[in-house]
């Protein structure tokens, strides 16, 4: 039996913040839930299930919050499932859902993710140990740093390619309306002069700590046509993982990565994904993973994806805008993340993206990964069901 077609009816972020101290967790998922109801135009009992995702509990000294924020979700009687892998997980939990209704499983689902990390502190509770390594990383940037270093050595890439990146993805948060980080009258200069934190990682080159949501409503065939606008079609999507320590690991472009994109492409029928897809909302939270996943993700050949950030490609009137929504650069509450970048996408063939729109765009693609770079998790969406 073939699948069950699977599309995005609804979308909901809240704004996000470095802190929403005006609502728990339980008014915060909520806040954005409904407003993907209400650009669905339907209500709670419309939802058969509810698949919720975040990272690590520790981040909110919480356990299981899924356990009581079914109320808040409409999920009281009807099945909820809870996702987690890690910072991927926004975007694991977006396929989790989409699979329940390919599979027929459910008709309509609620997928929600989110963090609120101004009840914890991020930072040293990304700072954990790795084997064989002196645990003072400082957070994740500390872990991804001497990747970088690795990439620029590899590729022969410019030390100013990061605050290229950086000064893109702040001044197209300042066209949307949910970032978190609105920095008016950024320059290139004031990127290239603020702080390091981790060579070669500046301060405006990492992404910020936010509280914050984001919610889709995914349904089928028949939920399409009761739909009150049209719908993003999901034309490809897949997982893959990879340990974070092993043999043989590359860091740079892992094969995870690698495999899960080429995976989606073939779901999909995309042959030369440079020319056949109109953006891409990457998960980038240092400013450098630009131009590597750009290579990871098969948009430009080994040491040649900075060439394309460099060369203004990646902007948003560029021919393959990069996080035209201000990215992970400018919005980070780390559960959602992934999500975001899925709905973003979904957004953009909708042609409901706003000031971030990009000109007719009809197939975007929304990517997130985790962990040690060992989870990946991606979609490809279209404004025309698949097959047609």
């Amino acid at each position: 039996m073939s699948k069950e077609p699977v599309a995005v009816v609804g979308i909901g972020q809240t704004k996000h913040v470095a802190a929403r101290r005006d609502v728990s967790i339980a008014g915060l998922v909520r806040e954005a839930a409904r407003r993907a109801l209400d650009d669905a135009e339907l209500t709670w009992a419309d939802i058969d299930a509810v698949v919720i995702g975040k990272a690590p509990d520790f981040f909110e000294g919480v356990m299981m919050p899924e356990l009581y924020l079914a109320d808040a979700l409409g999920a009281v009687g009807k099945p909820m499932l809870r996702v987690h892998t890690a910072g991927s997980v926004g975007g694991s939990t977006a396929l989790v859902a989409a699979n329940l209704v390919a599979a027929r499983v459910h008709g309509t689902v609620l997928t929600l993710a989110f963090e609120k990390q101004s009840e914890s502190n991020a930072m040293w509770g990304l700072s954990l140990p790795i084997p064989f390594q002196q645990p003072l990383l400082a957070g994740a940037g500390g872990f991804f740093a001497p990747h970088i270093r690795a990439y620029m050595r590899r590729s022969g890439a410019p030390e100013t390619v990061g605050a290229l990146v950086a000064y893109k993805d702040r001044r197209n948060a300042l066209k949307n309306p949910y970032a978190h980080l609105h920095e008016h009258g950024i320059t290139l200069d004031k990127v290239m002069a603020s702080p390091m934190l981790w060579d070669p990682i500046r301060y405006s080159e990492t992404c910020p700590s936010s509280d914050g949501a984001c919610a889709m409503v995914l349904t089928d065939r028949a939920g399409v046509a009761r739909a009150p606008r049209p719908p993003a079609w999901m034309l490809g999507g897949a997982m893959r993982s990879e340990p974070t320590l092993f043999a043989g690991k590359d860091f740079v472009s892992p094969q995870a990565g690698q495999d899960c994109a080429a995976d989606v492409y073939r779901q999909a029928g995309i042959t030369d994904p440079r020319r056949e897809i109109d953006g891409a909302e990457i998960y980038v939270p240092f400013s450098w993973y630009e131009p590597m996943w750009l290579e990871n993700l098969g948009f430009a050949g080994e040491g040649e994806g900075w060439k394309l950030t460099e060369a203004g490609v990646t902007e948003l009137d560029g021919d393959l805008p990069v996080n035209m929504s201000g990215g992970v650069l400018s919005t980070n509450p780390i559960g959602a993340s992934g999500m975001i970048r899925f709905a973003e996408a979904a957004l953009q063939v909708r042609g409901q993206a706003g000031e971030h729109q990009v000109d007719g765009a009809r197939r975007v693609l929304g990517h997130a990964y985790g962990g040690g770079s060992q989870f990946f998790s991606m979609w490809l969406v279209g404004a025309e069901p698949p097959d047609s």
